[in-house]
């Protein structure tokens, strides 16, 4: 299905409120990369229409395999919450969890070939961003450090994470793709160029590491293409890139220097409060008593790596049960590629999981909403796709 030929056709018989739900997903896929505020009211009219369904058609909502560890790991946060420096305002920032309804609602709306029209949208919708992107950069100067690419998004790490992923369903369309190669095949240097703009080096090692986890899937001798690939990109890539790609191996880089601070800051917070942590978004507030010396900032808003984070935050039971999620997630995600259920679909949800853990590394994107939904949506369509309940299921 090519750019020009996206519909909602399949939804066309499906009697009133599920008709309305399933346009409401599509809206919400397609807004995850224009405004927070608008998918979270398309999010919210969606999980009402389907609740309706539920509640109509007298059924438990679906869920795949891994959305037990996944709720678990909701449970350990509200937990921390109860035990944070400040519960209320840890409460509140918990608000998050209600993301996690994305799951159930995807796998049981998006059946069949309209898990695979959800992809479809998806990435159309990040080669109009990834253009205006490119536009931000070259013709209104965001070109440097201090203002960067961040398409119509709140921030330049939310941009690059999301056409991290984006780039992960593209690549997977032309990798397992049947047919209909020909749109992500268009778009894909808009999506590379976008992300490379961002001079977000995170997002670089994430979609790098997708790639390379893609072609190993499909042909382990492919996975030598990507050196190539990527020396090609450097020879031809702006000085500004080439420099900040540099960066990354110099240990004195402001930057680098800053994140190993914050390692050191999160275990110094783990020693002292290993069950429970300090409470969600209570780092920020604790940071500056656990700074070493040699920080550059005098505060960070997060410590720049998902598992550190989590374990600050939340306590060392909670990384444990984030740690099951992870492994739950792919091992599903692999036994559905391997299986040939929505194999395409299965090879975008690995990639976004690869991609997730390359960049989690060096940010902590799991804590961003726009990430954090457009990364659910992605792992849970193989499961809606092999849905026998709903249309003929996905085999691209």
């Amino acid at each position: 299905m090519t750019a020009t030929t996206i519909s909602v056709s399949d939804t066309r018989t499906a009697p009133g409120v599920e008709r309305i739900a399933v346009g409401l997903l599509l809206g919400f896929v397609a807004s995850l990369q224009v405004s927070i505020a608008l998918a979270q009211i398309l999010l919210g009219a969606m999980l009402l229409c389907w609740a309706a369904l539920r509640v109509r058609e007298r059924a438990w909502p679906s869920a795949p395999p891994f959305f037990l560890p996944l709720a678990a790991y909701g449970a350990a946060t509200l937990v921390s919450s109860a035990f944070s420096i400040d519960p209320l305002a840890s409460l509140v920032d918990s608000r998050q969890l209600l993301l996690f309804a994305v799951v159930p609602a995807v796998c049981d709306l998006a059946r069949g070939r309209r898990a695979s029209t959800a992809v479809d949208v998806i990435v159309t919708i990040g080669a109009a961003s990834a253009a205006f992107g490119i536009v931000q950069y070259g013709v209104l100067h965001y070109d440097n450090l201090g203002q960067r690419p961040q398409g119509t998004l709140t921030h330049y790490m939310t941009y690059s994470g999301v056409l991290m992923l984006v780039i992960a369903a593209a690549v997977a369309r032309l990798v397992f793709g049947a047919r209909d190669r020909t749109w992500p095949a268009l778009v894909m240097p808009a999506l590379v160029v976008a992300l490379a703009l961002t001079l977000s080096r995170n997002a670089w090692i994430g979609a790098c590491v997708a790639a390379g986890l893609l072609f190993a899937l499909k042909d382990l001798r492919l996975a030598a293409l990507l050196p190539v690939v990527l020396a090609a990109l450097f020879v031809v890539a702006p000085g500004g890139i080439v420099t900040r790609l540099q960066s990354t191996f110099n240990a004195q880089d402001p930057a680098n220097q800053d994140r190993f601070a914050m390692l050191e800051v999160g275990a110094r917070i783990v020693a002292d409060h290993p069950l429970t942590g300090v409470g969600p978004e209570m780092v920020e507030r604790v940071y500056e008593q656990y700074r070493p010396d040699y920080a550059v900032n005098p505060t960070n808003p997060h410590l720049h790596n998902v598992p550190m984070q989590i374990a600050a935050e939340r306590g060392l039971p909670a990384l444990g049960v984030w740690i099951w999620f992870v492994a739950a997630l792919s091992l599903a995600l692999f036994r559905q590629f391997r299986q040939g259920h929505a194999r395409m679909l299965a090879a975008t949800g690995l990639a976004a999981v690869a991609a997730m853990l390359a960049a989690g590394l060096f940010e902590y994107n799991f804590g961003d909403s726009e990430f954090l939904m457009l990364f659910l949506v992605l792992v849970t369509l193989p499961f809606a796709a092999a849905r026998a309940d709903g249309a003929a299921a996905d085999r691209r």
